[in-house]
């Protein structure tokens, strides 16, 4: 992904006929109206339904049952989820047919709802369709896509009982979030690998705010956590998949006073 953002930013060096990186970031001090431009080259799009196999196995068997199975001992009725830089909406709809193929009827008095957001009102209009070429969801066990979609001439349509448990905003994750708390948030691929420190920082704040006290955080594979008090600790080892712990209270860790119940 970003060798793709290399060559964008390439390309678009030769639209300016600027010789380097160094003019490009000088063509930007004195031209802050290219800021837009740069931001939008950034943008990665590319997603896929049920993209990193192993990490909506461990939604599907470990994660999303226990959060249910949580949340009906305190006699709550509805799972809040979110997908943050959720692009053609593939994400979301993976985890909404997860849910009813598999989870569903062991959880009968318990809904799943899920807010996805993205910067790029193009993607998001994309996901409100639920409409994708077969390429998008080859991944997708045989049995799902048969059930999930319908085929008309050479695309798949999602079916309204999948789409209608996702809702989409446009939304820069930078500027704003949306309202929680969730118990389930991903973030993959998005703020930990694009985003430099200081932002990093920022965002899991809000992050760790809006996620419920024993809710979910996944993460891409290959991503870290930024350091700090999130009161987060590692739920899969290897998948990004993290707990918050249920003492963690809004987005700070409540740590033991010692020589108090020590």
């Amino acid at each position: 992904m970003r060798r793709q953002v290399y060559k964008r930013i390439n390309r678009r060096l030769q639209e300016l006929e600027l010789p380097s990186v160094a003019a490009y970031r000088a063509y930007l001090e004195d031209n802050p109206g290219e800021w837009p431009a740069l931001d939008t080259l950034c943008q990665i799009g590319i997603s896929r339904f049920y993209r990193d196999r192993s990490v909506f196995e461990h939604l599907e068997h470990e994660t999303l049952p226990h959060l249910a199975q949580r949340l009906l001992s305190r006699g709550e009725n509805e799972l809040h989820c979110w997908s943050a830089g959720c692009a053609g909406g593939e994400e979301p709809y993976t985890l909404a047919i997860i849910w009813r193929q598999r989870l569903e009827s062991r959880f009968l008095t318990l809904r799943l709802r899920i807010v996805a957001t993205d910067i790029n009102s193009q993607a998001i209009h994309r996901a409100e369709r639920g409409c994708y070429r077969a390429s998008s969801v080859k991944e997708l066990p045989l049995e799902w896509r048969n059930q999930a979609f319908t085929t008309i001439a050479d695309e798949l349509y999602l079916k309204d009982e999948y789409r209608a448990t996702v809702t989409f905003a446009v939304l820069d994750i930078r500027k704003q979030l949306p309202d929680g708390p969730f118990h389930l948030i991903l973030c993959r691929n998005l703020v930990f690998t694009y985003f430099d420190d200081e932002y990093q920082r920022k965002t899991m704040e809000g992050i760790s705010s809006r996620l419920a006290p024993d809710g979910a955080l996944v993460i891409g594979k290959p991503e870290s956590l930024p350091d700090g008090p999130w009161g987060i600790e590692p739920w899969s080892t290897g998948l990004g998949v993290y707990r918050k712990t249920p003492d963690a209270n809004g987005d700070r860790f409540i740590l033991p006073v010692a020589g108090k119940g020590s």
